[in-house]
């Protein structure tokens, strides 16, 4: 045990270094993945045949194929079309269009979720039905689909040590780093975990805090005393 202490406190910047880069890979596939869902989300509830054909289409690639599926046609494929992405924007660009597929459905249930006479109360009073969505409905459903979307980040965190394999140092890159230089895969591979708990940990908690702050007042409330 304290063997591996040592180990793990002297390997803290490499680990900490990851961190960091895992982190930004987080929030930047999370921040676009959200675009790309809520763009998908709409054009299946609300957008015309086309719209609803191509979300569906979107949705269904991504999370019918791996992610890392996904990561290696995007680095290693597209060059061979004349597209060379570096590696980050790879890692970005896998991240987002894989999220985004799962985001896409967590908006779409949100959005179905509100009742048909919000539409019909906002069209009764003169606004457009895209404009009855971005000021009434949206506004309810992104409050509404915080619980079960709360899962999306942190699937997303775990998920994004796989760019590693296309030589992004993130923290399972630097922990691989760690295990072959200390001739120790167990106690760098754990160091790891421990990190990856650890942001994990934090990032659960400030989304139930968020949760606390803007849930709707009264949803679930019946179902809670059910025990449901």
């Amino acid at each position: 045990m304290s063997n591996w202490l040592q180990l793990f406190i002297n390997s803290l910047p490499g680990f900490l270094d990851g961190a960091r880069v895992t982190l930004e890979l987080t929030a930047i596939g999370l921040g676009l993945g959200f675009v790309l869902g809520l763009l998908a989300a709409l054009g299946r509830a609300y957008g015309p045949p086309w719209a609803n054909a191509l979300s569906v289409s979107y949705i269904e690639l991504f999370r019918g194929t791996p992610l890392l599926v996904q990561l290696f046609l995007i680095y290693y494929g597209l060059p061979g079309l004349g597209v060379t992405i570096d590696r980050f924007p790879a890692a970005f660009l896998a991240l987002g269009l894989n999220s985004g597929a799962y985001q896409a459905e967590y908006l779409r249930g949100a959005l179905q979720a509100i009742g048909e006479g919000q539409m019909m109360a906002g069209r009764a009073i003169g606004m457009s039905r895209w404009k009855t969505v971005r000021f009434i409905i949206l506004p309810q459903a992104l409050r509404l689909v915080l619980p079960a979307w709360s899962n999306e980040p942190i699937a997303l965190m775990k998920a994004t040590a796989v760019v590693f394999l296309i030589a992004v140092p993130e923290l399972m890159s630097k922990a691989k780093s760690i295990a072959a230089r200390t001739y120790d895969p167990i106690g760098a591979y754990l160091g790891a975990a421990l990190v990856y708990l650890v942001m994990i940990f934090i990032l659960a908690e400030g989304i139930k805090r968020l949760d606390r702050r803007v849930r709707i007042p009264g949803f679930g409330d019946a179902e809670a005393q059910h025990g449901v």
